[in-house]
C-alpha cells in the first residue's frame, strides 16, 4: 500500500477544519454535530475521525488557528525596528483584525471559543495561556515605548500593555456585534485616550 504524503495529510486536515469552520460559523458549536462536519467535508466517517476523534478536538484546533494568526502578527508589532508608537501598534493590530472580520475571517469564531472556554476546562486553559501570551506582546511594546520616552519613566508596562491589548478585542467585539465603529473612528478615540 503506498504511503500517503505529508502534503496529502495536511490538505485533508485543512479540508476538515474548513468544513467545521463553515458549520460552526453557520450553526454555532452546540448546534453542529460531527455528522454535520462529515457531510460538509464530503468525507467518510472514518476519514474525519482519523484526524479529529471528537468535536472538542475540532474546536481546539480551530481555536489554535484563530489565535495563532494573531500571535504572529502581534509578535511582529511588538518587535518592529524602529519601535512603533503605541497608537501605531494599535493601528496595525486593528488593521489585522479588519482582515479577519468577514465571513472567511477567524474572529467571528473567537466569540464562540470564549463561550466554549467557560464550560471546557482544557479549552479554558489554552485560551488563558494564549491570551496571556498575546497580551505579553503589548507589554513588550509598552516597555519599548517607555524606554523610547513615549511613556513616562514611571509608567508600568504591564498595566499599559494590558490596557492597550484590551482595546483589540473591544474593537472586534463591537464590530461583530454592532457593525461599528470603523477603524478610523476607534483609533481617533484611542488617540484621545492616549494623550
Amino acid at each position: 500500500m503506498p504511503r500517503v504524503s505529508e502534503q496529502h495529510l495536511a490538505a485533508r486536515r485543512r479540508q476538515i477544519l474548513d468544513a467545521a469552520r463553515r458549520c460552526f460559523v453557520r450553526d454555532g458549536f452546540h448546534h453542529t454535530s460531527m455528522q454535520d462536519v462529515i457531510k460538509e467535508a464530503g468525507l467518510s466517517v472514518g476519514a474525519v475521525y482519523r484526524y479529529f476523534p471528537s468535536k472538542n478536538d475540532l474546536i481546539t484546533a480551530i481555536a489554535q488557528a484563530v489565535i495563532g494568526t494573531a500571535d504572529a502578527t502581534f509578535a511582529d508589532l511588538s518587535t518592529a525596528d524602529p519601535p512603533l508608537p503605541l497608537i501605531g501598534v494599535l493601528d496595525r493590530a486593528l488593521t489585522f483584525v479588519d482582515t479577519q472580520l468577514g465571513p472567511d475571517g477567524v474572529l467571528p469564531l473567537a466569540l464562540q471559543v470564549w463561550s466554549e472556554a467557560q464550560r471546557d476546562p482544557v479549552l479554558a486553559e489554552f485560551v488563558a495561556a494564549t491570551y496571556t501570551r498575546l497580551r505579553g506582546h503589548f507589554v513588550t511594546a509598552a516597555t519599548r515605548a517607555r524606554d523610547a520616552g513615549e511613556l513616562s519613566p514611571d509608567a508600568d508596562p504591564e498595566a499599559v500593555g494590558a490596557a492597550l491589548f484590551g482595546l483589540v478585542p473591544g474593537y472586534f467585539t463591537q464590530r461583530i456585534l454592532t457593525g461599528s465603529p470603523d477603524r478610523a473612528t476607534y483609533l481617533a478615540g484611542a488617540r484621545a485616550l492616549l494623550r
